[in-house]
């Protein structure tokens, strides 16, 4: 079956599947619940809507090679923490409670996100407005932007899920003390129940916000040695 590939690379990602309130975590991977909420931006298909389109792109298997598994950080924020601030509750009332927030990203990671499906032609429509979206594209948190172009050149590819990924080069850029890796880590999506679990399956629009399971197995895979970027 036929793949669509992603390249989502930028100084700053979060992929949450348990956020809550003033803690929000992030996956060590692009989250399935992010993806198909990116390709529904570039669609402009509005956070309301749960219709096929988005049905058949929730349905596709994803994978994702991790080319540079980036750092995990933690960004601590506070907000009317001063002794003369005020917060204004939801009633319209005045509060003299500050609010802490603890929000964790990756730092400098890059993923090579692999969606395989029958349907080509919907390959085709996602990968097309990947060029020229309708609603600015992030990495997880709206003010986390891609570095690079979301779409790859020829990114609709006539092969499986994990054969295609383990056939594109290495697309991170190289540091100049560093060589291109001999193999990488891929988070599969499983068929038959086999690794971690992730509840990050979209079941509803992104308003009401239901996500089921699915399972991810990580294996290894061999990497062709051609690199797509010169040395920084």
């Amino acid at each position: 079956m036929p793949t669509l590939l992603l390249r989502l690379a930028g100084p700053m990602q979060s992929w949450g599947t348990t956020s809550r309130f003033d803690q929000r975590d992030t996956g060590k991977e692009p989250s399935k619940s992010g993806v198909v909420g990116l390709l529904a931006a570039a669609l402009g298909i509005d956070r309301e809507v749960w219709n096929d389109e988005l049905k058949s792109l929730a349905a596709l298997t994803m994978a994702v090679r991790h080319d540079r598994p980036g750092v995990l950080k933690r960004d601590y924020q506070t907000a009317g923490c001063a002794a003369t601030d005020k917060m204004r509750r939801a009633d319209g009332s005045l509060s003299d409670d500050g609010v802490t927030s603890q929000r964790h990203y990756l730092a400098d990671a890059v993923f090579l996100v692999g969606l395989e499906g029958a349907d080509r032609s919907l390959l085709e429509v996602a990968h097309a407005a990947l060029q020229n979206p309708v609603w600015p594209l992030a990495l997880g948190r709206k003010s986390y932007v891609p570095s690079e172009f979301v779409c790859l050149d020829d990114g609709v590819v006539d092969a499986p899920l994990r054969e295609t990924l383990a056939a594109t080069p290495w697309i991170s850029s190289p540091r100049r003390w560093e060589s291109a890796p001999e193999r990488l880590l891929v988070s599969i999506e499983s068929a038959d129940g086999s690794g971690a679990l992730r509840m990050d399956q979209p079941l509803s629009s992104f308003a009401v916000r239901r996500f089921g399971a699915r399972y991810v197995r990580s294996e290894w895979v061999a990497l062709q040695q051609e690199q797509a970027h010169a040395p920084l």
